[in-house]
Order: C-alpha cells, then sequence, then structure tokens
C-alpha cells in the first residue's frame, strides 16, 4: 500500500496561479490527485495546467476570486462537472499588502481601517473563511476529506512590520482548529501548514535590493533559521502529500505542520 497515493482524490488549490499554492498543485498532481487550479490570473493558471499535463498529471483551471463567494460556487460547480467531487482542499491565496507594512513613514496608528480590513479580507476571509464555507459541506456530506490552511510563521511569532498580515495569519490558525473540532466526527480532518520563508511575489522587495543582494531583512531571517537559507517551493509538497493523504494522515487533524528551516525553534 503506497500512503502517499492521491489517485481517485480531487484536489482543490485556492492560490494555484501563485508561486508557493502553484508547487503544492504540482505536487498534488504528481500524487496521482485530479487537480482543480483556481486564482483569478486565467494567464498564469493555463501555464500551471499545463505544466501539470506536460508531467503526465490531469488538472484543470478554473477562474475565481477567493473573497468572491458568488465565483467560488461558480467554480465549485464547474470542477464537480469536469473532475468530479472534490476530497481536499487547499487554500494557499493570500498575501501582504504594503499598505499595512508598518514603516518609519507609516507607523502602526496611522494604517488605515480599510486598509486593515482588506488584508483580513484575503487572508482569513478569502484564505480560510469562505473556501471553507463552499467546499466543506460537500466535504462533510460524503464523510471524508483533507482540508489544509496555509498559515505562516508569523502567525506564531509576529514579524516586524508586517502587523495585520502576522495578526490574520494567527486567525487563520484559530480558526483551523475550530473547524478540526467541527467536522472531525464528520470524516473531514483539518491543519494548518506553515511555511517558513520562501521568496515569492509578495515579499521579494523586502528580501532582495534591486541588484539582487540580501536586503538586511534577509541577513537577519537567515541569521535566525538554523538552516542558513530561505526554503525552495518544492520543499513543501511532501507535507501537503502527507496532509492530503487519507492513509499517511488518517488520525491528524487540528495539527500545524511546520516547515521553516528551524525558524521557530530559534532563540538566541
Amino acid at each position: 500500500m503506497n500512503l502517499f497515493d492521491l489517485s481517485g482524490e480531487v484536489a482543490v488549490v485556492i492560490g494555484a496561479t501563485g508561486v508557493l499554492g502553484g508547487a503544492l498543485a504540482e505536487g498534488l498532481a504528481a500524487a496521482g490527485a485530479k487537480v482543480a487550479v483556481l486564482g483569478r490570473n486565467a494567464e498564469r493558471g493555463e501555464a500551471r495546467v499545463k505544466k501539470i499535463r506536460d508531467a503526465g498529471g490531469t488538472a484543470a483551471f478554473f477562474a475565481a476570486d477567493a473573497v468572491d463567494r458568488a465565483s467560488l460556487t461558480a467554480a465549485h460547480q464547474a470542477i464537480q462537472s469536469q473532475l468530479g467531487a472534490p476530497t481536499i482542499l487547499v487554500n494557499a491565496a493570500g498575501g501582504n499588502d504594503p499598505k499595512v507594512t508598518v514603516t518609519a513613514e507609516r507607523p502602526f496608528e496611522q494604517i488605515a481601517l480599510q486598509d486593515w480590513h482588506a488584508n483580513f479580507d484575503l487572508n482569513l476571509v478569502g484564505g480560510v473563511v469562505l473556501p471553507c464555507q463552499e467546499f466543506g459541506p460537500g466535504l462533510c456530506a460524503r464523510g471524508r476529506g483533507s482540508i489544509i490552511n496555509i498559515a505562516s510563521v508569523s502567525a506564531h511569532l509576529p514579524l516586524s512590520r508586517v502587523v495585520a498580515y502576522s495578526a490574520s495569519k494567527a486567525a487563520v490558525l484559530s480558526l483551523s482548529l475550530f473547524l478540526a473540532r467541527e467536522w472531525a466526527p464528520k470524516g473531514v480532518r483539518v491543519n494548518t501548514l506553515t511555511p517558513g520563508f520562501f521568496p515569492a511575489e509578495q515579499n521579494r522587495k523586502l528580501l532582495f535590493n534591486d541588484d539582487g543582494s540580501p536586503t538586511a531583512r534577509t541577513k537577519s531571517i537567515w541569521g535566525h533559521t538554523p538552516m542558513n537559507r530561505f526554503g525552495e517551493a518544492h520543499e513543501l509538497i511532501g507535507a501537503v502529500v502527507f496532509l492530503a493523504s487519507s492513509r499517511a494522515s488518517s488520525f491528524v487533524t487540528g495539527t500545524d505542520l511546520r516547515v521553516d528551516g528551524g525558524f521557530l525553534s530559534q532563540t538566541i
């Protein structure tokens, strides 16, 4: 028995048009799942689908905005028609808006409330609430399924400057624990995956100067990471396949699986 064989599963990956979400989609497809690539950017989505298909996997793109329930409902219906009923949900949509990043020119007390709300809408409402409200009932009705929400090391230890992002990701952890408790009797497991620092579009400007050299923030991160480097997107795949597999992680729910190079184990 292959503990990590996802053949017969239908995985929905919201945010699969991004760097990390895309890598997770590819990993799930390589393990045998049919993958629904969801996102707002059709060009990136179709490119991800092509990459999966070229590698021998099965995937299709469905346009959806995680903060728009109607678009999620439309995508859900299309997924069921084209790929089948979803059994795995990966919520990888999210990010940090520069408008809620604390700087010398914009201290915490000057962050506009509407920008704070927008960040929570992206990371909590669109990142967990609406997708789980849309796809969760179907998983519960079928009596099986795995939901994987993407958290962040900043949910555990708030990082300097990205105050709204840290707070919204901490809320992701809390809500995931609630759902794990509520849906376990119905056969649905809910876990979080916490990446450490993985360069992506949303944080590249904070991590690298225009000439490609590391910023002071990057040097600080590396110094606080025992493995002394950033993670690479493919290094998240093993963790997501483990959490997705009903055989490999059948008794795992309400757990936060950290892939952070030791970041959260470091003190001084």
